[in-house]
Order: structure tokens, then sequence, then C-alpha cells
């Protein structure tokens, strides 16, 4: 069976299951320039402009910059740029399998060994895009020469690209680009502008580059969420390989959920306008809404379920949303309480379809997310992701929300210390040790062994180092989650989310409606 390629298109064209690029794509001019080669950025940004191009909206393809020396570029090279990515997923309560031979590549080159072919890039008139993602230690300040070839960082880099650019257009305001570096961090474009710009003050740069540099040019926030594993094992590749007909070096698994939330204006549209092909791609003036609507109802959900769903023995995500009563939990706790009061002003109806959403991303049967996972670091998420919501249903409802008090019972029964090997905390489900991994395990460890199990939640509520206002001030929050506590510890995990459903018949319905 041979690898994937351009010469092996033409006999790909009649498969039923695989959409396949024509050939007039591949002379499509060279319009982006990417810093990264990772799975990420191969299964959202470069698939959502191979998916313009296809469409006739975008016309351009991406040079890739190979940053680091780590990975090898050469399947790149042997397989023209191409690579299938394969969609696996539920969307609107679809199943959804999708094969795509994406074609936006159109060549990959190293900083390293390449570096004056990269900033020959910046000659390039048709150029109107940098993307980047070089994972979260990518944009930092360092000490940087651009006169190296290629400088040490990323931002010296792309200062030393920018550079170029500026000197080959003499400067013209039609040459500034619009730069969306897609790091997971918060302001990523503003931070990145930042640097490049003390870098330029430190490599003593000229004043009409910086003027250039701030009027031409649009960095942009972004924010990027798709769960991309990449390369599934051997022999789900085998059977991917059989069905296709070729075999692929660079074939990647993505799910189908995609959002890219960029911070631009009119003109960052008119440049972007691969954004218009697909309702994944959001560009506005602000996109913290598109952060705030991740971090509360997809991130904090995850963290109010993940004790209860594993003390309750289920392992994976999938595996919960397979139960009826563990499934109506995640959905009414998402929906019907977090959506309810997130601190950020929004149309009502956006958490709802947003949450219809996640809840399509958690039944995927092609994701394998650990419970246990989730967990690492349980107190400062649960700090970051829920107490603003919790104190903002309590503004709106001044009651207790009820799923919630049950999942952050489920976390302080989590962090319930029972062993210690050398400096690592362990817990107990059904008899079997579990890792607490989280910097409060020594914390927990001392309440436990102190207190009874309704002053251990009274002195938890009132900590102020943990969630920087006292809990216990809600009123019957600390009582529901004593009781929810106790009922846990004398009748186990499951019975306890058993008999909560009992108390609450009506929201068992309400969400299997909903799902």
């Amino acid at each position: 069976m041979s690898y994937l390629s351009i010469n092996k298109l033409p006999q790909l064209r009649q498969h039923p299951n695989l959409v396949v690029p024509e050939a007039s794509l591949f002379d499509l001019p060279e319009k982006v320039l990417q810093f990264g080669t990772g799975v990420l950025l191969r299964g959202l940004p470069d698939y959502l402009i191979d998916k313009a191009n296809r469409q006739g909206v975008f016309n351009g393809r991406i040079v890739v910059v190979k940053s680091t020396d780590s990975g090898d570029s050469a399947a790149f090279d042997e397989q023209d740029g191409l690579y299938t990515l394969c969609v696996r997923g539920i969307e609107n309560n679809e199943l959804v399998e999708e094969n795509i031979i994406c074609s936006a590549i159109s060549r990959v080159l190293s900083a390293k060994s390449q570096w004056e072919a990269i900033l020959e890039c910046a000659k390039n008139p048709e150029l109107q895009i940098i993307l980047s993602n070089t994972t979260e230690v990518g944009i930092q300040l360092v000490q940087d020469d651009i006169s190296d070839t290629p400088p040490t960082s990323f931002p010296g880099k792309l200062l030393a690209f920018l550079y170029a650019r500026f000197k080959a257009f003499g400067g013209s305001q039609e040459s500034g680009l619009v730069i969306v570096p897609t790091e997971l961090i918060p302001d990523n474009g503003t931070k990145l502008e930042s640097i490049v710009i003390e870098l330029a003050h430190r490599n003593g740069l000229e004043s009409g580059f910086f003027d250039w540099l701030e009027s031409a040019n649009h960095f942009c926030n972004s924010l990027v969420d798709r769960i991309v594993p990449g390369k599934p094992d051997a022999d789900t590749c085998q059977a991917l390989y059989d069905e296709l007909g070729y075999e692929d070096k660079l074939l990647t698994l993505s799910e189908v959920f995609r959002l890219w939330a960029i911070e631009g204006d009119e003109h960052v549209k008119q440049v972007l306008s691969f954004a218009t092909t697909d309702d994944g791609i959001f560009i506005e003036p602000d996109i913290n809404l598109f952060r705030e609507l991740k971090l509360r109802l997809l991130n904090g959900t995850h963290t109010l379920s993940c004790g209860l769903a594993y003390l309750a023995g289920y392992d994976t995500v999938i595996s919960a949303m397979q139960d009826e009563i563990m499934a109506s939990f995640i959905g009414n706790l998402m929906l019907a309480e977090l959506g309810l009061a997130i601190p950020y002003p929004m149309d009502d109806k956006r958490p709802q379809r947003f949450g219809m959403q996640v809840i399509d991303r958690f039944r995927n049967p092609h994701l394998n997310h650990q419970w246990l996972s989730i967990t690492l670091n349980y107190t400062s998420k649960m700090k970051m992701r829920n107490v603003a919501t919790l104190l903002r249903y309590y503004e709106i409802f001044d009651c207790v929300p009820q799923y919630f008090s049950l999942g952050f019972a489920a976390y302080l029964y989590f962090m319930k210390p029972v062993a210690k090997e050398g400096f690592v905390y362990f817990g107990e489900r059904n008899g079997v040790p579990y890792p607490i991994q989280d910097e409060k395990a020594e914390y927990f460890y001392q309440k436990w062994q102190q207190y009874d199990t309704a002053e251990l939640v009274e002195k938890v509520l009132q900590d102020k180092t943990l969630w920087d206002t006292d809990l216990s001030l809600l009123p019957g929050f600390t009582q529901s989650i004593i009781d929810n506590l106790e009922n846990m510890l004398e009748n186990g995990v499951k019975q306890s989310l058993e008999s909560f459903f009992l108390r609450h018949p009506s929201q068992v319905a309400e969400t299997n409606e909903i799902l």
C-alpha cells in the first residue's frame, strides 16, 4: 500500500467516504506563514483554511515554519504537504465521520537550516497572515538578536521576519500583516505584540519600523478549542489505511467541535475571509465571552463532575455519559445552574447553545478522556472555574444550586487522603488507591485528621486562602454540602447520586428531553 501524495489523488477522487482536493488548489498563492507543525494547527486553522479554499473563498496556501529541533518534517515533504484529517464525533445528536485530505500546506521550512528561505517569504506581496502555536512557553521575552540565523525565540524569529518585510516593501501600509497566535494563554496577541516591540527596542531598530509595526500590522488575541488527539493507535491506523486505500504518516484524528474566536475589526475580517465558511470561527471586537463560556461551562462542568463521576465508578467521560443518571447530573449542572449564572453579560440563549455543543463533545465515543486526569490541580481549578459562577448564582437566585453542591461535596470526598507514599497522598475508591495530584493534598490530609465531617466542611468553606471569599456565608450552602458529603460517606457515592435524583425527579426528565 502506497503513501499519500499528489500523484495518488486522481485514483482517490472516486472514493465515496473521502474528500479529495482538486488539482487547481495546488496552484493557489502562499498567503499564510505559520510557526508550528503540531496537530492542533493541522486540525483547526489549517483545516479551516483548507475548507475555505475548497469553497473558492480564501484561495491561499500556508508556508509552515518548523521552529524547533524536535520532530521531523520529512513526512510533509514525502507527502507533498498533504495529510488526512479524520473527524469523529457527535454534532446535533448526529454521529459524524468525515475523512478529508487537506491540501492547504504548500511546504514546510526548517528555521534551523532554511532561515534565509523563510526570510525570503517576507518579500511575497500575496502574504497576508501569520499564525502560530509554539506552546505556551513560546510567547516569552528572552534576550534575542534578530541578526542570528535564526534568532532563538519565536518572538525573535517573528520580529526578524517582520523587519525583513518592512525593508522589502519600504514600510508601506499595504504590506502589514494580520498576526494571530493560537497559544493557550489569555491575551496572546497583546502579549506577543508587547514582546516584539520590546525586542525591537533592544535590537535598536529605527523609529520608522516602530511606526509601521504598530500602524500597519494587527496582532489579534485568539482562543482555540478543538480536541485533536493526533495519530491514533496502530490498529486504528491500519483500519483507516485499509478503508482509505493508502497510508499516511501525518494522519490526524479530531473531534467535530471547533472554535476559533479572534479579536479583530473589519480589516481583520476582510483579511481572514476564510472565517465566512465555517460557523466555528468568530471574529469580534471582544472574545472574552467565548473564554467565559469555555471556562464556566466546559471546564467548570468537568471540575464539578470529575470527583463525583470517578468515585461513582466511571473512569472516562464517555462511560459517565452512557449512564442515564450521571449524564442527567452533568446536563442539569451545566444547563440549569452554571449556564444561568455565568458572570459575564451575554445573550441568554448563548450558554444553552454552547452547553449543548459541550454535551455532544462529552458524548463523543471516539474520545477516551480520563476523569482522574481532570482531577489534576483540583482545588485551584475549582476556585478559578466555579467560585465566581457560584457567587453569581446566589446574586440571581439567592438559593443553593443543588447540582453544584453535590459536585462540591464529591470534591471534598475525593480530597480525603487515606495514605501517603513519599510526597504523594492517596485516596481510595472501592478499596483501590488513587493519587491526589493537588498542591493542597497535605492541607486536606490535616483537615480530615482534625475534624468531623460537618466541621471540615465549615473550615474549608470559610478559608479565604482557598477561595478569596467566605463561602460559608452563602445561605444554606454549608448545610447542603454537609448533607451530601455525609450521605456519600455513609452510603457510597453511586447510591448517593441515585438518591439525589429521587429528590429531584423532574430534573432528570428535563435533562433527558434536552439530551
